[in-house]
């Protein structure tokens, strides 16, 4: 979902390209990776959103994981880096974006999940072998990624 400051953006630039900032989290529990199910375009996807003004890329990933699943992260680890032409975006409302984003990865969290009626239709666990086929377009080649590095001796 669009912060506020690329809200107050789009006031002023309509709906042409814009480069977002964005901070995610690949949060792991025995295995299984935290997806949530987007309302705004119905795919399932990382928990994460954009950087408001003053936030650093950490900041923006624990409060988009807090705001949007409950969870609040514990340490976390740099897993990728993700912008280019690869990371255009086009939101259902028409709105384009090529997104700057900081993906991180970790296994410590604490809180009970809980879904922004707002952003997320549901939030659930998968084994990395068990995916939903509709994953947001964004988020594709960084699932991809963790699986190649990370679950190889899965």
């Amino acid at each position: 979902m669009m912060s506020g400051y690329i809200l107050d953006l789009r006031k002023v630039l309509g709906s042409q390209p814009l480069i977002m900032a964005a901070a995610a989290i690949v949060v792991v529990n025995d295995g299984q990776l935290l997806l949530q199910h987007r309302s705004d375009n119905d795919c399932w996807g990382l928990p994460g959103g954009s950087m408001e003004l003053g936030e650093s890329f950490e900041e923006t990933a624990r409060r988009e994981l807090l705001e949007e699943t409950g969870l609040v992260a514990g340490e976390l680890e740099l897993l990728y880096v993700h912008s280019g032409r690869d990371a255009f975006y086009r939101y259902p409302n028409g709105h384009e974006v090529y997104v700057a984003s900081v993906i991180y990865t970790t296994t410590e969290f604490t809180g009970e999940i809980k879904v922004d009626e707002d952003e997320s239709l549901e939030v659930k666990w998968f084994f990395h072998t068990d995916l939903p086929a509709n994953i947001n377009p964004l988020d594709k080649p960084v699932i991809d990624f963790y699986i190649q590095h990370k679950c190889a001796s899965v």
